[in-house]
């Protein structure tokens, strides 16, 4: 599984990836990819046109906004 952190760096961005490594860690993940996207043309190219984002195997799941760590969790499962 790959989780796509999407965003400039921004402290909105740097939270969401707080969350992220959160959610994994309570849910006891191994194998998975946490990787930041800070290329805008990246970002944009996955459709994304409100950071923070983040993708979950590239499907787009929150978009301008800071999912909590639960919201998170859901997903990954």
């Amino acid at each position: 599984m790959t989780i796509k952190i999407l965003g400039s760096g921004c402290p909105n961005c740097q939270k969401l990836e707080q969350n992220v490594k959160k959610a994994v860690e309570e849910l006891g993940l191994k194998d998975i990819q946490v990787e930041h996207i800070y290329d805008i043309n990246k970002i944009v190219e996955m459709g994304v046109m409100s950071t923070p984002a983040l993708a979950v195997d590239d499907q787009i799941k929150a978009s301008g906004r800071i999912p909590d760590v639960e919201e998170i969790k859901s997903w990954l499962k």
